[in-house]
């Protein structure tokens, strides 16, 4: 069945208005509504174009709405399943940011924060725990995530430069491997058209900022680019890279900030990696009031999502070989492996900033590692961390739920 533009619209506008609760259950709720409901994809086509979707850079989820709005309606199917997925989360992500700069100071406001920071240490270590258990299945695995781990924590390396180091390794040592032939002919038309036409889309409007002198856009938009072009494994492994530099590098937002805006988005319908949108609107309201945040989350929005319409324009019409292709699957287990010490790295950074109030940097050589100070333990946080892990571990509360009940204990303990 091949449904209307109208039906396509009211289709991706409820799964945009409803996705909540990260990739796993936005994927649950498109597998709902496009295979079990409507019959417009049939199971084993969905299941190829998710293991796609899990191989690209970028949000998973919205990529695979992309795919199947694609794969019903062509380009115009793809735009519409793409966008809407998206822009409920991003026009909330927009009050969010204005309603945390003209009250984010107050002390209720920010001891609720206190509980929202809480409840994220939480939820990240739940990550780390559901992705290690499928992705680290022998000891080479667990080997690399070690390895990921100590590279970012230890050493400070570069992000991208672990997942590129991670997937040559796993494309080089994949064993048993037969390759099969490729037909060539579609690659001289086609793709070349597509990946020209979006290529210039994404980085133009980039360009023209640099021309312009519009230099906080333009350094936005080009950190934003390049975040998406490694964004293997979801938001959470990356958010270790994107702190680094946005808190690190840029000082756009402090660190505090940056768990806020995480503990937000959390908050808000579409994918997490929405939180790069309330950095960038956080950093221009400072810089220059409102009309710089606007045109800045309109910056992040473009630079972080167009490429997702790129990768799957590109790769869509050869999902079918993609997905035969043993030593692309060998290379990117090495990434997921990688990525579970990295977002292991992201829990322990995002709990010593909660836990304590003071976090120093122990230089060694050219590297420094971070350490909290003892002295600096915040007892009301700890308290905070224990309740989350009950609410999300022992009772399996929901995440809306648990979030506003941690933000409610937070004001309490503030007000006690």
């Amino acid at each position: 069945m091949t449904p209307s533009i109208n039906e396509l619209c009211l289709v991706f506008g409820r799964i945009g208005l409803f996705s909540f609760g990260g990739p796993a259950a936005q994927i649950s709720l498109m597998h709902q509504e496009l295979v079990e409901r409507r019959s417009w994809l049939d199971e084993q086509t969905y299941l190829r174009a998710l293991s796609l979707c899990m191989l690209l850079p970028g949000p998973e989820a919205m990529q695979l709405a992309t795919y199947a709005g694609w794969r019903l309606k062509g380009v115009v199917g793809g735009l519409i399943a793409g966008s809407l997925f998206v822009l409920p989360g991003a026009i909330v992500i927009t009050l969010l940011v204005f309603l945390y700069a003209a009250y984010g100071d107050l002390p209720l406001v920010q001891a609720g924060f206190l509980g929202i920071k809480a409840t994220v240490i939480v939820i990240v270590i739940q990550a780390v725990r559901n992705l290690s258990g499928k992705a680290l299945t022998d000891s080479r695995y667990r080997l690399i995530a070690g390895l990921g781990f100590l590279a970012i924590f230890v050493f400070n390396l570069p992000f991208p430069l672990i997942i590129l180091t991670a997937a040559i390794w796993g494309y080089c040592t994949a064993q048993n491997i037969t390759l099969p032939p490729v037909d060539p002919s579609p690659i001289l038309t086609r793709p070349i058209r597509t990946a020209f036409v979006w290529l210039a889309l994404w980085l133009i409007p980039l360009i023209l900022l640099s021309w312009a002198g519009q230099t906080l856009l333009a350094e936005l938009g080009w950190f934003f680019a390049r975040l998406a072009v490694v964004t293997f494994g979801g938001a959470y492994a990356v958010l270790a890279y994107m702190t680094q530099t946005v808190v690190e590098t840029y000082n756009w937002i402090s660190t505090d900030q940056m768990i806020d805006a995480l503990g937000l988005a959390e908050t808000t319908p579409g994918p997490l990696i929405l939180v790069t949108q309330f950095v960038a609107m956080l950093t221009g309201q400072m810089a220059g009031g409102t009309s710089l945040a606007i045109a800045a989350g309109i910056v992040a929005l473009w630079s972080t999502f167009v490429p997702c319409f790129l990768w799957i324009f590109l790769t869509g019409p050869y999902l079918d070989k993609i997905a035969t292709r043993p030593r692309l699957a060998a290379s990117m287990k090495a990434v997921t492996a990688a990525v579970v010490g990295v977002i292991l790295n992201l829990s322990v950074w995002f709990g010593m900033n909660v836990l304590f109030r003071s976090v120093d940097g122990v230089s060694w050589g050219p590297f420094e590692m971070p350490l909290p100070v003892p002295s600096t333990l915040d007892l009301a946080a700890l308290i905070l961390i224990l309740i989350a892990s009950i609410l999300i571990f022992r009772m399996k509360s929901g995440l809306t739920v648990t979030l506003i009940a941690m933000s409610l204990a937070g004001i309490a303990i503030e007000v006690l």
